[in-house]
């Protein structure tokens, strides 16, 4: 199910930015017209990913820098590990999301 989370125009540019969805807090990065979606813990030690750093399409945890793929998030560091994905839509302005899997 589709969720609305915000207006693209709050949304800042290149600043991780979190939202809750169903409950769980989801980390929105808008790069350009893309915006990407992933849950906000780290299956590590549970670091909070909205306060990581962004380089390329790599979101990397400020706990222990594990590295995570914006698009898909796949843990880089760790094969197999990954972070909660959500499917991102928008319609007339309104960020719209769905826990992808």
């Amino acid at each position: 199910m589709k969720t609305k989370v915000l207006d693209v125009a709050a949304l800042p540019l290149l600043t991780p930015t979190l939202v809750t969805v169903d409950g769980e807090d989801v980390v929105l990065y808008r790069r350009g017209s893309e915006i990407f979606a992933l849950g906000n813990e780290c299956p590590h030690q549970g670091g909070n990913l909205c306060d990581g750093w962004i380089e390329g399409d790599i979101l990397s945890c400020p706990l222990h820098g594990w590295e995570f793929d914006l698009r898909t998030g796949v843990c880089m560091t760790i094969p197999g590990e990954r972070a909660a994905r959500y499917a991102v839509s928008v319609d007339e302005g309104a960020i719209y999301l769905e826990r992808a899997e």
